[in-house]
């Protein structure tokens, strides 16, 4: 298995044969290795990856193991083996190298907040006669009951909307350009323009 974290560009679309193929832009920024753990200390093999900044530039303190982390604005932890361990170094880069084009990965990401927002939009409920005198359009309704005296755990209601985490497999991948670091994945992807996801092969 291997990951990579990128960033979504935007949308936009292809002429793949006599049809036009909605894609998402996802670039790779720079990342940077900054920690392993490992299995007698922490319980199980990871490595951890930091997404440094544009203006940065990463060198080692003489004297230290670890990296400033004033130089990233993002960190994600992936599960590796021992043998994948080899491949890395604290401070080296993670490139692009490991990811063909034409195959299907996993993405990962936050989807886009709809702020707090009503029953009626959040569950898309269907709501009560809009005509004939009624007074019912776009309530809630009952939230209770006569026993026990209290609103159950998990009834659906109004509140926070999206601002969670979605994962999407089988994306197929339609090109990868290592030269500009950015990868083409058909359709969409979760989250907005900017925000960061995970790429999982």
């Amino acid at each position: 298995m291997a990951w990579i974290i990128a960033t979504k560009l935007e949308m936009t679309r292809v002429v793949k044969g006599e049809r036009l193929v909605p894609i998402t832009l996802l670039q790779i920024p720079e990342l940077r290795v900054i920690w392993f753990k490992t299995l007698e200390k922490d319980g199980y093999d990871a490595i951890i990856i930091w997404v440094l900044k544009k203006w940065a530039s990463v060198e080692l303190a003489e004297g230290k193991s670890t990296l400033n982390k004033e130089l990233f604005v993002k960190i994600k932890e992936f599960p590796v083996t021992e043998e994948e361990k080899q491949n890395y170094q604290i401070g080296g880069n993670v490139s692009l190298d490991a990811l063909e084009w034409d195959v299907k990965v996993t993405i990962e990401g936050i989807s886009k907040w709809k702020w707090f927002t009503w029953a009626m939009k959040k569950h898309n409920f269907h709501g009560g006669p809009a005509t004939h005198g009624s007074k019912f359009h776009r309530a809630l309704g009952s939230i209770g009951n006569r026993k026990p005296k209290r609103t159950h755990r998990g009834k659906k209601m109004h509140g926070h909307h999206w601002d969670v985490k979605i994962t999407t497999k089988g994306v197929p991948v339609e090109l990868v350009n290592k030269e500009i670091n950015v990868i083409w994945v058909r359709g969409g992807v979760p989250g907005g323009r900017n925000s960061y996801v995970n790429i999982i092969f």
